[in-house]
């Protein structure tokens, strides 16, 4: 990814020289496996670690891989050039190249999953501290973007915290299935290595062995990895959206935090543009594209081919590093959003009473009226708040109808906004424990 959507700590996951120092470590550890078993001398799998200082040099590594045409024979050349040609004669005993290659990239996505969990658990901070914060500042919820009935501002954050709340849990999962490493030999059969070398090198990685491989670890495995990365994007988009219609002029409800300096539009000096949520719609968008070619990537001819490996090459890098920047800036919003309450309460009053239809259709009905009766006379006179901008509780104060099944009491008593608010801790119990 480009720098300007690219947090450093994510990038050096994905860097030549991480990538090679994860090769040397899968090749050092397999030496001094196969060292305990009696496979090669203990003095050949010592002398590779003579390397464990060395920072590999890229260019050289792509030098000889010009001529190769191979970047594992690539880097274990220049391993040898560090280590020396004949105590470098047991590298790479009995394995093949997708063993260093498939280990490295699994040990890659569970540490750009350790730095998305923890810019989840960011995120996650700032919604639970805004719901509390506004647990009880009322706003007009709406359906089909159209006014609906009352809730609260805090209810808006508690949702989106649950929701991000399981994403983690998916994105936990799918490191655990992820952290797998093979080094299996060629299509997997452990023919010219023991299955105890493949034992100690993920134990030190830190994975699990994969129970079968081919040559190659299942893609199934990253196929749900890249569609947990795709459902958090979406997750991510969704919150980004509510803010940029919170946004909008009309609504003006909430808005992104607009810092000293900052200009909206070369043109009008008076825009403040929601440009941070309309960049994380992007992002989403260029995440969620890797998860069709990951599923694509689980079906390789018989024990593998290599029609994965350059679609890899790709989404390991891009869809980590955007998704990574894409939490942290969403944290970032909504801890510094500016919410405005007065706005809430003046577009819910903009039909006044409108948002107390239902009760009154459900007092009707539960004063003996059919509810096609029912829903007549409430929509006859909501009808007249749309068109008219009158005032909903004094048209059914003078509609005889009304009145006579509910009284003018009852009439009034529907209008209690604390009505609309009264389970909003029962919910939070629910979202955030007691």
């Amino acid at each position: 990814m480009i720098p300007r959507y690219s947090r450093p700590d994510m990038v050096a996951v994905w860097s030549p020289e991480t990538k090679f120092r994860i090769w040397y470590e899968i090749e050092a550890h397999a030496c001094d496996a196969m060292a305990d078993l009696g496979v090669i001398p203990r003095e050949n799998a010592e002398a590779v670690w003579k390397a464990k200082d060395v920072e590999f040099d890229v260019a050289r590594i792509d030098e000889i891989e010009a001529v190769t045409k191979h970047d594992v024979i690539a880097f274990l050349t220049h391993l040898a050039e560090h280590v020396g040609s004949d105590e470098a004669r047991f590298v790479h005993q009995g394995m093949t190249s997708s063993d260093v290659l498939d280990t490295c990239f699994n040990v890659q996505l569970t540490r750009a999953a350790d730095l998305l969990l923890e810019g989840m658990d960011k995120l996650l901070a700032a919604l639970k501290k805004r719901a509390l914060e506004h647990k009880d500042t009322v706003r007009v919820g709406r359906s089909h973007g159209i006014h609906a009935e009352p809730t609260t501002m805090g209810l808006t954050f508690a949702r989106f915290y649950a929701e991000m709340d399981r994403g983690r849990a998916r994105l936990v999962a799918a490191r655990e299935e992820i952290a797998t490493g093979a080094i299996s030999g060629a299509v997997g059969t452990f023919a010219n290595i023991d299955p105890r070398v493949e034992e100690h090198v993920c134990a030190q990685l830190g994975l699990n062995p994969e129970p079968i491989s081919t040559q190659v670890i299942p893609r199934d495995r990253h196929a749900m990895f890249f569609a947990t990365l795709g459902v958090i994007a979406s997750s991510i988009e969704n919150v980004a959206v509510e803010i940029r219609h919170m946004q909008r002029t009309e609504v003006l409800e909430g808005a992104e935090f607009f810092s000293m300096g900052q200009k909206g539009s070369s043109a009008m000096p008076h825009k403040k543009n929601p440009v941070l949520t309309e960049n994380l719609t992007g992002l989403a968008r260029l995440v969620r594209m890797s998860v069709i070619p990951a599923m694509e990537n689980v079906a390789l001819w018989h024990e593998r081919d290599i029609s994965h490996s350059s679609v890899e090459r790709g989404i390991g890098p891009d869809a980590t590093v955007t998704l990574d920047f894409a939490l942290h800036r969403l944290a970032g919003v909504v801890d510094k959003m500016l919410i405005f309450p007065e706005n809430m309460l003046e577009n819910m009053n903009k039909f006044p009473g409108l948002v107390m239809s239902q009760r009154v259709l459900l007092a009707l009905t539960q004063a003996g009226v059919s509810r096609e009766d029912a829903y007549s006379m409430v929509q006859r006179n909501a009808l007249k708040v749309w068109e008219e901008r009158l005032d909903f509780r004094e048209l059914l104060l003078a509609d005889e109808e009304v009145v006579a099944a509910l009284g003018e009491d009852g009439v009034n008593e529907k209008f209690d906004m604390g009505y609309h608010t009264k389970h909003v801790d029962t919910i939070f119990k629910r979202v955030f424990g007691a």
